[in-house]
């Protein structure tokens, strides 16, 4: 019989596993019950009305007579036509189109990649100045994602998130934004000059898992920032947070836009929100004016390649299209180009691409909570009325086991080889996407279950048990910003001598990316033991000069 009522156990190996029915009791349910409404902001001129794209929607190319042939890939084919030329190639790389490959790497990929990868080519259009098939492919990107226009990026979403804020902020602007926000914010921050106003995040101890923020907090922090005279360039958000958790961007967007101020939302972990009627709303259908997705993540797109979104008219396109040219390769790769074209055309061409997945997260989530010690992670682990989470992402803790994440996740792919997307202190995390395959769901279910049996009576007995973790952002000071703090001269001083002093470096756990010590900020104990208890436990730390954390490095001011 088939535990916890998983069809597919009952099925061989060489089946093809059906989807629970999308009418069953556990079919996907809207993520927000609210009225499809769209922001309208009379002072800045700005309206939206966006619906998703699902399968009783037209599609792209019925949709709009600007954009013909919605469903090819006008980058691969131009692509696959230059590739195809019988020409004597006197230009770079210099594998010349795979006849000087090297042979270990073309034994592992094939020769194709080689041959497909080309330089800027009069036909294959330039990315800085495009005005061909590399306009058409992001023109077609903007018109599925229901962006005014979109950029394609090939440094990834760091160089969009860079990218956003150079384009809002000028030096000594200050820019709102989460605590928990990812390395590359703080990275704009150094390259743009901008001075941070943080919100620091809801935070469940229990689960060491930061939230998102709220529009109540971004109006006390507007209002703080108005009183003080100081001028603000944009809000910062992350909606999805990398446990797919949501913040409510439009009750953000009615605070910030009738100040006709910008609203920036890194959706890294959200490229596919558009794609079916249970997932949560697109920044950009909130009223966001600028949206960085990262197509590679839950869409089908080559690693490091990326999108940023624009809707509205309150961001100077014309800026951002100049700070991408400072911070992305004169070199882009063709490759990295095509996979953003192909992965568009991908959804255009099928409207329900996301129902199994869909389908398969939402049964993986039922399945898990009913496994003895083991939780799941929702809206309800938060106080905070966050409006959605992502039904794509599961994450679940053994913390009921006396199991850390770590511990949980060594065993989960060690012994079971159940590989998972993100590990923490205490939870372990599972991105669902079109890839999935029902028996690979099966297998974290059964997983789970075999982890259950193992531990769940072994460990009552057991003495040890696992506190809560300290937040390491509760009590953040800050002294300096991070660009001044980054061309401060520093010292190496050793972990226990660094209390109170001005960090110099950003001391961040990767992944997920979000750092504990920024520089500029002081140095606390809180801050400290986290570190010390994620480097204990084997948890790479990247950024600081001594990754073993016996030394900081600090402001010598």
């Amino acid at each position: 019989m088939a535990p916890y009522g998983f069809l597919p156990l009952t099925l061989s190996s060489s089946s093809s596993l059906p989807p629970p029915p999308l009418s069953s009791p556990r079919a996907p349910r809207p993520a927000h019950t609210e009225p499809q409404r769209r922001h309208v902001i009379a002072q800045c001129g700005i309206s939206w009305n966006m619906p998703k794209i699902s399968g009783t929607e037209v599609t792209l190319a019925e949709s709009s007579g600007l954009v013909q042939g919605g469903n090819t890939a006008p980058l691969v084919q131009a692509l696959e036509s230059t590739a195809a030329q019988d020409v004597s190639c006197f230009h770079f790389p210099g594998h010349n189109r795979g006849k000087a490959a090297p042979n270990s790497l073309s034994k592992l990929i094939g020769p194709g990649m080689f041959l497909h990868d080309l330089p800027e080519l009069p036909e294959l259009d330039d990315l800085f100045y495009p005005n061909g098939v590399i306009l058409d492919a992001q023109n077609r990107a903007a018109e599925l994602f229901g962006a005014f226009k979109t950029w394609f990026l090939v440094n990834g979403s760091t160089c969009g998130i860079q990218a956003a804020v150079m384009a809002t902020c000028a030096p000594g602007d200050y820019i709102i934004i989460p605590r928990n926000c990812h390395i590359s914010v703080i990275s704009a921050l150094v390259l743009s000059g901008a001075v941070p106003k943080y919100i620091v995040p809801e935070y469940n101890s229990g689960w060491d898992i930061a939230g998102g923020v709220t529009p109540l907090q971004v109006d006390k922090a507007l209002k703080d920032l108005e009183k003080d005279g100081k001028k603000i360039g944009a809000v910062l958000v992350t909606s999805p947070t990398y446990h797919g958790i949501c913040t409510n961007v439009q009750g953000i967007v009615d605070v910030c836009h009738p100040l006709c101020i910008p609203v920036i939302v890194d959706e890294a972990h959200g490229a596919h929100f558009r794609f079916h009627d249970s997932f949560p709303r697109t920044a950009i259908e909130q009223g966001a004016d600028l949206a960085v997705q990262s197509t590679h993540k839950v869409l089908s797109s080559l690693t490091q390649s990326s999108m940023l979104h624009m809707a509205g008219d309150l961001v100077n396109a014309d800026k951002v299209t100049q700070c991408l040219q400072l911070l992305q390769s004169s070199s882009p790769s063709y490759l990295l180009l095509s996979s953003l074209d192909a992965a568009r055309a991908q959804l255009s061409e099928n409207t329900k691409s996301f129902d199994e997945p869909v389908a398969m997260a939402l049964e993986t989530k039922d399945q898990l909570t009913i496994i003895p010690g083991i939780s799941v992670l929702d809206l309800s682990s938060f106080v905070s009325d966050f409006p959605a989470i992502d039904p794509l992402r599961v994450t679940l803790s053994a913390s009921n086991l006396h199991l850390s994440g770590y511990e949980a996740d060594d065993i989960l792919a060690e012994e079971h080889q159940v590989v998972s997307e993100l590990v923490g202190t205490q939870a372990v995390t599972f991105a669902v996407n079109l890839g999935t395959r029902w028996q690979d769901v099966q297998k974290l279910v059964q997983s789970a279950q075999h982890l259950s049996e193992k531990y769940f009576s072994a460990n009552e007995s057991r003495f040890r048990k696992h506190n809560c973790v300290r937040s390491p952002l509760d009590k953040i000071s800050v002294k300096l910003t991070p660009r001044e703090a980054f061309f401060t001269k520093k010292r190496s001083v050793f972990t226990e001598d660094s209390l109170g002093e001005i960090c110099g470096e950003l001391i961040c756990p990767y992944p997920p990316g979000i750092p504990v010590l920024i520089p500029g900020e002081v140095v606390t104990q809180d801050s400290l033991s986290y570190l010390i208890n994620l480097r204990d436990q084997g948890m790479t730390i990247s950024g600081a000069a001594d990754g073993e954390l016996t030394s900081i490095m600090v402001c010598d001011l």
